[in-house]
């Protein structure tokens, strides 16, 4: 419905201490870590809200991951599904060609649209499929600065394998 995934990202407690376990004990990364990530025009359930979290972006075999907490209990698609404290799996992410598009599909197919927000230039969705697949899904269209920011964390990560 959407095509491959390009990321997994999971609810953690603190990302730089999840990034140094997934270092360690997968091989992932580096990471990148950005804290309170600039968030607009978040919108919850149809409700405007708020988004404040940090992010640690690395690579993994062939996909991106993002280890992420939000700092504020304002509504979100995380605060719906994790308490603070709680982790897991929160969503996969999905380049799509046509955001638009993507969110009607996912509206026909039945799934609710949690959130929608902009981060820089980039909108981006999550899609609730928790209740048949257990995750959410992140949509975004692959603009050229998204692309160019996962080859740069892809990069990082075959230049220290290499080096190591």
């Amino acid at each position: 419905m959407f095509g491959p995934p390009v990321q997994f990202a999971y609810v953690v407690d603190d990302p730089e201490r999840a990034a140094a376990h997934w270092e360690q004990q997968f091989g992932a990364g580096p990471f990148i870590v950005n804290e309170h990530i600039p968030v607009v025009d978040v919108v919850h359930r149809g409700v405007p809200s708020t988004f404040d979290h940090t992010s640690a972006y690395g690579w993994w075999g062939t996909t991106m991951i993002e280890l992420f907490c939000q700092h504020d209990d304002e509504p979100s698609a995380v605060r719906e599904r994790f308490a603070p404290g709680e982790t897991g799996l929160h969503h996969v992410a999905c380049f799509v060609d046509d955001y638009d598009a993507a969110l009607q599909r996912a509206a026909d197919a039945g799934l609710d649209i949690a959130m929608t927000a902009r981060a820089g230039r980039t909108d981006f969705a999550f899609v609730d499929d928790v209740a048949a697949r257990g995750h959410y899904w992140e949509l975004y269209e692959g603009t050229e600065a998204l692309r160019g920011f996962y080859d740069h964390v892809r990069t990082l990560h075959h230049r220290h394998k290499s080096e190591t």
